[in-house]
């Protein structure tokens, strides 16, 4: 099974290489700016997802999750990405030390994982992307899109226009 598209903004992934491909659809779609928040539990493939932008936008290095440095910059590609993880910040007062607020719908395009916990401080216009497992198979996911604001709908828009012209294929 490959990457299928479900319906508007919904997706069902087979495994880690098709969580890998959409996020490189992503990235054909994104620009500066743009904000995705990546929101689902420890190990469902945020990272994965994160990867697969990176890799779309034309950088190369490698891609792991900032759980510790909190954010890592992947500046090869096409344009700017920024990569936080927020999963250990308990107290929004927190975002100061991250440098989010430098770069935040601005330069490049940011993914925030576990950035969910923090919306109220951080952007109205974002893309939400929620990555689950689905129940009976370890490998399937389930992924949607939220948009919020009129960007993130068109961000939104754009990547199902590409991923039903790959089911096509």
């Amino acid at each position: 099974m490959a990457l299928e598209y479900r319906g508007p903004r919904a997706y069902a992934s087979a495994g880690v290489d098709d969580t890998v491909h959409l996020g490189e659809l992503v990235a054909g779609c994104l620009e500066d700016g743009d904000v995705l928040v990546l929101t689902g539990g420890l190990g469902v493939g945020k990272t994965h997802f994160t990867k697969g932008v990176s890799a779309g936008l034309g950088d190369g290095h490698p891609v792991t999750s900032p759980t510790f440095a909190l954010m890592a910059v992947h500046d090869g590609g096409r344009i700017p990405l920024f990569h936080f993880d927020l999963y250990r910040l308990e107290h929004a007062f927190e975002l100061e030390d991250t440098g989010i607020f430098d770069v935040l719908g601005y330069e490049g395009a940011c993914l925030l994982e576990w950035g969910e916990q923090f919306q109220d401080e951080l952007t109205d216009e974002y893309l939400g992307v929620i990555i689950s497992r689905v129940d009976g198979d370890e490998s399937l996911r389930e992924i949607v899109l939220e948009p919020h604001g009129a960007r993130a709908e068109r961000l939104a828009a754009a990547i199902d226009a590409v991923v039903r012209a790959g089911d096509a294929a």
